[in-house]
C-alpha cells in the first residue's frame, strides 16, 4: 500500500493505492504536511485530480480498487454513471441498481464510499433537491457541485 497527500482548493487530500488501483481518496478535515506521490499510479491520480480542480478534466481514468461489500460495489458503480454536472437522488440510484426499496441502504453505501470525487458520491442529493450528508462536509459537497455546474445541468 502506498499513499500521498496532495493539496486541493479546500484542503489536503489523502490518496491510497495498492497494486490493483486506487483504494481511497479522502478529504482531510485539517491541513497536514503534503507527501509527494511516489508510484506511477499515485502520480497519475494526483495529476487527474489537479486537472479536475483546474476544470480541465471531467472523467477520471485511473484504476480503482475500493474495498466493500457486493452491494456497496454495485452502488459505487452506479455512482460512476452519474454524468459530470448532473445530480441524482438516492431513490434514483436505488432504481438504477434494480432495488427501489433500498434507498436507505444506498445512502449507507454512499456514505461509505472510500474514493471521494472519482466515485462521485457528492452528486447524490435529496429527492427534494437539497444537499444531504457528505463525509467531507456539506461545504465541500457544495463546492464540488458548484465546480461541476454547467449550463443546462441535469438530474438523473
Amino acid at each position: 500500500m502506498t499513499e500521498c497527500i496532495i493539496p486541493s482548493p479546500f484542503g489536503s487530500i489523502l490518496i491510497c493505492a495498492n497494486s490493483q488501483g486506487i483504494t481511497a481518496i479522502r478529504l482531510l478535515s485539517s491541513e497536514v504536511a503534503l507527501a509527494s506521490p511516489t508510484s506511477a499510479l499515485l502520480k497519475e491520480a494526483a495529476k487527474q485530480l489537479e486537472n479536475y480542480f483546474l476544470g480541465a478534466l471531467q472523467h477520471f481514468s485511473i484504476p480503482l480498487a475500493p474495498a466493500g461489500t457486493a452491494f456497496q460495489q454495485q452502488v459505487w458503480q452506479a455512482l460512476r454513471q452519474i454524468p459530470f454536472g448532473a445530480t441524482c437522488s438516492y431513490q434514483q440510484i436505488a432504481n438504477a441498481i434494480g432495488n427501489p426499496k433500498a434507498v436507505r441502504a444506498v445512502g449507507m453505501a454512499n456514505s461509505r464510499n472510500p474514493v471521494a470525487i472519482v466515485i462521485p458520491c457528492h452528486r447524490v442529493i435529496g429527492a427534494n433537491g437539497q444537499l444531504t450528508g457528505y463525509a467531507g462536509g456539506l461545504d465541500k459537497k457544495a463546492w464540488l457541485l458548484q465546480h461541476e455546474q454547467q449550463p443546462g445541468q441535469t438530474r438523473c
